[in-house]
């Protein structure tokens, strides 16, 4: 399964599920990345870690580990 943290810049994916349990499963549907959200990849850090995504028409950074629970198509 493919997850977030491997799309590369410009990539408009829809996500499938949150993975994981608990508070940070929470947190991350919270932020709006819920089943059927498309969500564009604009840029990396140059490391490779925080991620900028723009879901639900605004910004938000992901770290690489957080980002990898999230699954996409």
């Amino acid at each position: 399964m493919q997850t977030l943290q491997n799309i590369r810049p410009g990539k408009t994916v829809t996500v499938l599920r949150v993975v994981g349990e608990g508070a940070l499963k929470c947190r991350l549907m919270e932020m709006g990345l819920t089943c059927g959200t498309r969500v564009t990849v604009r840029k990396t850090a140059p490391f490779g870690d925080p991620i900028e995504v723009n879901v639900r028409g605004y910004s938000l950074s992901l770290r690489k580990q957080d980002a990898a629970l999230v699954e996409v198509i």
